[in-house]
């Protein structure tokens, strides 16, 4: 009864923190805009100014509902493949998802120069990037999938997904050896992260792969308790063990799959949310895991897509650095505070 009172108040917290980032998200920027203004501008009346209306509605509007799709949908996953491979250092693109859609965007970007201008042009815009991403990722997930139907054993998934991630960065080292500075630069502003390029349509799909990914995921809450304890105790259980580890696999490939997509790679937030979820919670049980690990995410995320905006400056720095300067001293600091506390 004192741990149901404990994690309410913490959940209340949790949803709360999660409403004030969201606005604080939106506030700060090169330009900080008052509360009250974005209030009057997301209740259908416009704000003050004009130009303030403009940043609101067609900038960081959508990018801060990005930061938090991509936050739940990477922390999600994490804990997936953290519970599955029953390895604390698993994360989202531990299938190599990441490595194959940064495969495909590599093909794209760096090897552009040996397509006709015409043809160059189509390839390298934004959708061109987008879909190229999107048959990386793809492809790795079939080659994944279809090995985990015919292999019984779990780590073995696991290292054909490190060994998939592996070739994909040889081949990716080898274009951008033979590739040009303007090249290199464009392909490696894209793999550090962008939550703020997307369009509204780009950022429905996003949200349908998304919500799509979640259900999955929900829906093998009672699989995951189980295989906390092993393999054999989960068979042992009723659990139709196959089927249910080919619906975890399923549902992060779309979770990673899709905001690798249209984000680019995001590093740290998968790995590390869960942990601070559990620590947080005390509990092993999914069904509190979830929903923490969820609001966590999206939380963490908007906290570090706020200090890369640098409010008050004109500078915005890669995401991909915030998260993991942000977020591993962090983890590094409860992972210590929790043997203390078990000492």
């Amino acid at each position: 009864m004192k741990n149901q009172k404990r994690n309410t108040i913490l959940f209340t917290y949790l949803v709360l923190g999660l409403l004030f980032l969201f606005f604080t998200n939106i506030s700060l920027g090169s330009v900080t805009i008052p509360f009250e203004e974005i209030f009057h501008s997301l209740c259908g009346s416009q704000a003050s100014k004009s130009t303030w209306e403009y940043i609101i509605m067609d900038y960081r509007l959508p990018k801060a509902i990005t930061v938090i799709l991509v936050g739940i949908g990477l922390s999600i996953s994490g804990l997936l493949m953290q519970t599955l491979f029953r390895n604390p250092l698993a994360g989202p693109y531990v299938l190599g998802l990441s490595s194959g859609a940064s495969l495909g965007v590599a093909f794209v970007i760096l090897g552009a120069g040996l397509l006709p201008p015409f043809l160059r042009e189509i390839v390298l815009s934004s959708y061109g990037i987008v879909l190229a991403s999107t048959i990386g990722s793809s492809c790795v997930l079939l080659a994944v999938l279809l090995v985990s139907i015919r292999l019984r054993d779990t780590m073995t998934i696991l290292i054909v997904g490190l060994m998939f991630g592996s070739l994909s960065s040889a081949i990716v080292g080898t274009l951008s050896f033979f590739s040009t500075a303007e090249q290199l630069q464009k392909f490696t502003f894209w793999s550090l992260g962008n939550l703020g390029n997307l369009s509204w349509t780009s950022i429905v799909i996003l949200a349908v792969c998304v919500l799509a990914g979640l259900l999955l995921s929900l829906a093998s809450i009672k699989p995951l308790n189980a295989l906390l304890l092993g393999e054999n105790y989960a068979r042992s259980l009723g659990l139709n063990y196959n089927k249910a580890r080919l619906i975890i696999i399923f549902s992060t490939s779309i979770l990673a799959g899709s905001i690798t997509t249209f984000a680019g790679p995001i590093a740290f937030i998968g790995l590390a949310v869960p942990h601070i979820a559990k620590l947080l919670f005390h509990t092993s049980n999914h069904t509190i895991l979830f929903w923490s690990t969820l609001l966590l995410g999206a939380i963490i995320m908007l906290i570090c897509d706020t200090i890369s905006q640098v409010p008050g400056g004109e500078i915005i720095l890669p995401i991909n650095a915030v998260t993991s300067i942000f977020g591993a001293p962090i983890v590094i600091w409860l992972l210590i505070r929790k043997q203390k506390m078990i000492g």
